[in-house]
């Protein structure tokens, strides 16, 4: 018996970071407890797929599939060069989580490639989050469902921030989110597909918030995000990585993968503005963003 395989192959079902190994041609032959893990896919469920089968669906933060081209690991494969990147990973329960990959070659005793590994991190704020959870279910505030800060909590947080902007000059901006052709859906897949798409959508805006920015549910197919200390070109630009992610996820309902759409009203806080106003105003550029085609994101 080798021991020093025996002992190695402890270590890396015992990391803290997933790890998983292909072949030449991208099939994925080893995934361990950590992968498991942070994606959600058991092991039974990976190993023996290609990547492009597009499981793990990797996206980067343009919304451009990886999967499917040439992603970091297959560029590596193809030059020998290890590479880092930041993408976003599938959860098998829908929503996107943010990863930090590390790639590398896989060789054998001739040096040979024979394929890659990747390594990767969930740098997603999820201790901020589950503390975040645990406050609010103190007090009352939070959204049984999806999880998220209920509509109580999000106008005392806007309330917050304008004292915040009062004292500090620090400003703030809203996105106003709504689930495009919700209804729809729900009369065409049912009410429990509908809850899942809703989970989902709510954990991709929980995964991928700031530890300072707040996301809750403010009604039905409605959410508002409260993003502080932003300008309005960043505004539109992590309003716009948001409708991507969601975009490109999906879950699984009877073998077939559902995925809907989010378009979003955005705005900056303005000096004469009130809890109100800047709701309102976001709520009207949501309205002409779904009368553009939905979405889409527009920002005023």
């Amino acid at each position: 018996m080798d021991l020093e395989k025996i002992s190695y192959k402890r270590v890396i079902e015992n990391l803290h970071d997933g790890l998983y190994f292909v072949d030449r041609d991208r099939t994925i032959t080893y995934w361990n407890k950590a992968a498991e893990q942070i994606s959600g896919f058991a092991a039974n469920e990976v190993v023996g797929k290609s990547c492009s089968d597009n499981i793990l669906t990797h996206i980067d933060s343009e919304g451009n599939s990886l999967c499917m081209g040439m992603c970091p690991l297959a560029e590596t494969i193809a030059d020998g060069k290890p590479r880092e990147a930041e993408v976003y990973m599938h959860h098998k329960n829908g929503h996107r989580i943010p990863v930090s990959i590390r790639v590398s070659t896989l060789a054998d005793e001739n040096g040979d490639t024979i394929g890659g590994i990747e390594l990767f991190t969930d740098i997603s704020h999820q201790a901020a989050n589950e503390l975040r959870v645990k406050e609010l279910e103190k007090m009352t505030l939070l959204d049984d469902l999806t999880q998220l800060a209920n509509r109580n909590f999000i106008e005392r947080e806007i309330q917050s921030r304008f004292e915040e902007k009062k004292r500090f000059n620090i400003s703030f901006g809203i996105l106003f989110i709504d689930i495009d052709h919700f209804k729809k859906f729900n009369d065409t897949y049912g009410h429990d597909t509908g809850d899942k798409v809703l989970k989902y959508v709510a954990d991709s805006f929980a995964a991928n918030a700031r530890p300072f920015d707040v996301y809750g549910r403010w009604g039905g197919e409605e959410f508002i995000g409260i993003i502080r200390n932003i300008n309005e070109t960043d505004l539109e630009a992590m309003g716009n990585r948001v409708r991507s992610l969601i975009e490109n996820s999906y879950v699984i309902h009877q073998n077939e993968k559902l995925s809907v759409s989010i378009s979003i009203g955005a705005t900056l806080v303005k000096e004469d503005d009130s809890i109100e106003s800047i709701i309102k105003r976001a709520d009207i550029l949501l309205y002409k963003s779904k009368k553009t085609g939905r979405n889409v994101l527009t920002i005023g």
